[in-house]
């Protein structure tokens, strides 16, 4: 029997012993010959080789809630003084490999040496794309900052950064950061693993942030499924002021509908939690799947007008840009 070298505990509605699975949902597992089936297709749509962006330089420290998209999944959240980045990757490439795998093409919305001070840090998983050891290395050395993370990722991290500070949780775990703010552990149907040996031995969730300055779900990577997780979310939490919501790397559906949302399903979650506003991500740094480029950002248009949804409350958000959230504005 395989032995999980990242976490041992005791089996649960979503842990075998070994491994981690999506409970009632369709399998994320895909062998070697799917992979082929996909590949050999040849349907992936040319990107740029880059797209330009203007860089923004955050203020050291916001008394309000405001979200500077990075790129990606990364992205600083200033809140009531505390500064905290999501699934931060300023690495050319999401990859265990210097010149091989996905390379961006946005540089990152800002540049690493304009960071304040960041004082927390929330991991969604551990594929490459949301976990980069060498950007973790970096603002550990830089900032020390409170690394939070679902199961298992805090054995994949101590073994790169031994001496890192890591408080790690199950589904629902509600995590205390400091200064009035926690993150709760949020349930997401996805996968993780680091190689091909690893599969779905660490756990994979969003981070719920409850804030003295207002709320944000950042939801980590995720198919739709059955939709109950975000129905529970809203039950057990409450409507988000705002939702970090990925609307990219989708195609083709057979392939990647039970891990990744496209911007439809993406709209969806948006009504079913009742956010008040919300940030499209995942989309536009690294060509992950074969959709093209600028695919979401118009498949997101198409499906808010379809919904009567006001384009300004769900925008696809754009490396450099800066959003200010004002709770109960409806904004």
């Amino acid at each position: 029997m395989a032995r999980n070298p990242y976490y041992q505990g005791p089996a649960s509605d979503h842990f075998d012993g070994v491994r981690f699975f999506n409970p009632g949902q369709r399998s994320t597992d895909r062998g070697l010959r799917s992979l082929l089936r996909w590949k050999l297709a040849g349907g992936a749509a040319r990107w740029p080789a880059s797209v330009p962006v203007t860089p923004a330089k955050p203020e050291a420290a916001v008394a309000g809630l405001r979200i500077t998209m990075v790129g990606h999944a990364s992205l600083l959240i200033q809140a009531a003084g505390v500064n905290i980045l999501t699934d931060p990757v300023w690495s050319t490439r999401a990859s265990p490999f210097a010149r091989l795998g996905p390379k961006r093409v946005t540089a990152p919305g800002i540049a690493y040496e304009d960071l304040p001070p960041i004082h927390a840090v929330l991991i969604s998983h551990c594929h490459y794309d949301h976990f980069d050891m060498a950007t973790l290395r970096r603002l550990h050395a830089d900032h020390a900052p409170l690394f939070a993370m679902p199961l298992g990722n805090d054995a994949i991290l101590r073994a790169g950064v031994p001496d890192a500070r890591c408080v790690a949780g199950d589904w629902w775990d509600r995590l205390p950061l400091g200064d009035g703010i926690a993150t709760t552990l949020t349930p997401a149907y996805h996968w993780a693993n680091r190689w091909p040996s690893d599969v779905r031995m660490a756990l994979w969730s969003g981070h719920y942030l409850s804030t003295p300055a207002g709320s944000v779900w950042f939801v980590g990577d995720t198919g739709y499924g059955d939709g109950a997780i975000f129905t529970a979310l809203r039950e057990r939490l409450g409507p988000p002021d705002a939702a970090l919501i990925p609307i990219g790397a989708y195609e083709p559906r057979w392939f990647m509908a039970a891990q990744h949302v496209n911007p439809a399903e993406a709209v969806r979650i948006f009504r079913e939690v009742g956010a008040e506003r919300a940030i499209g991500i995942h989309w536009g740094t690294f060509q992950l799947t074969d959709e093209a480029r600028e695919a979401p950002r118009l498949a997101l248009a198409t499906a808010l007008s379809s919904a009567g949804i006001p384009p300004r409350r769900f925008v696809a958000g754009q490396p450099g840009e800066a959003y200010d959230v004002t709770p109960g504005s409806g904004d």
